[in-house]
């Protein structure tokens, strides 16, 4: 097993300030425990909530920040207490790396809702020692919040699935969605809608991507394989689809109208939101109560959920849109990503790096 009992000096990539810029930095590791799995990381995908967390877009970046949480790895040391992990293995590692273990959400097996969830970054350990990211050479997590990656997943794919992919995968299984036959919509074509269409299609639905233009229509159809694209600055489109969808996964992060959309949902239909939308939301009540639809949100998902999501698109063949890039092109990718010039997720090759060399 090794020893585990002592802190190791890793090298990453921080931002320092809220330029976002990132560039190398050499920090010290927790000191693993019994629970704990040591990692080496391979792949690290790139999410728009790390362009948000390094520019202090919310008000809560705490610097030197190293970003990243869709991480994969291999297993290096394993704690003496660690009974589902070995050494050698391949492993994901997603948004969140602690919790309480004691509350309702622990209890309940949704422990992204506990309300002492600690995040794989810009976020404190019980001891006060700060928690860094993906984009480094070496992790240590609590074997709790790491999940397996199937061997006929591969790994730069199963990076962006520990994030965006579960993020689409726990309301479709929570709100009733896992059966096929329903009409679905998917608003916004990101790094996460992208993914949406993908694992809604692998659930047997028909799903229709909601866009602004139609710049990216011939790609939603033809290589993502979506049914339907509509055109929401398009009234005569609106109007045609008007009730025709069961349920809408809204992946936009930021803000937006919502009347529009819900007024393609059938009786009882829900606009399910996944974005992070730092503004209020504003829509009139009647669209509601005189259809009895409703508006919903969900994070992430539980770590059950998460190898449930993995083995699903490991099973189905489900892969993400990926544009691999190593780690001297941090800084272009994040600027591209603001620009969203990118289709549609990148991942970062960490261990092509050999950051500790």
């Amino acid at each position: 097993m090794g020893s585990l009992e002592c802190e190791r000096s890793v090298t990453g990539y921080a931002a320092r300030d809220s330029s976002g810029h990132l560039s190398p930095y050499n920090y010290t590791l927790r000191t693993p425990g019994p629970q704990d799995v040591v990692l080496d990381v391979i792949y690290c995908g790139i999410c728009h909530t790390d362009l948000h967390q390094i520019r202090n877009d919310m008000g809560m970046s705490n610097y030197p920040m190293v970003p990243g949480h869709e991480v994969v790895g291999v297993v290096t040391e394993i704690g003496k207490e660690v009974d589902n992990f070995k050494i050698g293995e391949h492993v994901g590692v997603g948004c969140i790396v602690g919790s309480c273990k004691s509350c309702k959400a622990c209890s309940g097996k949704v422990e992204q809702y506990c309300n002492k969830r600690i995040w794989t970054y810009n976020d404190v350990y019980p001891d006060g020692k700060p928690t860094q990211g993906g984009f480094a050479s070496t992790m240590v997590v609590d074997q709790m919040f790491v999940v397996h990656i199937p061997g006929n997943l591969s790994l730069e794919q199963a990076a962006p699935l520990l994030c965006a992919g579960v993020t689409v995968y726990s309301p479709l299984k929570h709100y009733g969605y896992a059966e096929a036959g329903k009409r679905c919509g998917i608003l916004g074509l990101g790094g996460v809608g992208h993914v949406g269409v993908k694992i809604a299609k692998a659930f047997g639905h028909h799903v229709t991507v909601i866009s602004s233009s139609n710049r990216k229509r011939e790609e939603a159809l033809d290589v993502l394989g979506a049914d339907e694209y509509l055109v929401s600055s398009d009234a005569t489109q609106m109007q045609k689809a008007a009730e025709s969808l069961d349920f809408i996964l809204d992946t936009v992060p930021a803000n937006h109208p919502l009347e529009p959309y819900l007024s393609l949902l059938k009786i009882n239909g829900k606009l399910i939101m996944l974005g992070v939308v730092p503004e209020p939301l504003h829509f009139v009540s009647p669209l509601l109560i005189l259809g009895r639809r409703s508006i919903a949100g969900s994070f992430i998902g539980s770590m059950e959920e998460t190898q449930e999501a993995l083995n699903f698109c490991a099973e189905k063949n489900v892969s993400c849109q990926i544009e691999i890039v190593g780690m001297e092109n941090l800084n272009e990718a994040m600027e591209r990503l603001h620009k969203n010039d990118v289709r549609y997720r990148f991942v970062v090759d960490v261990a092509a790096s050999n950051l500790d060399k």
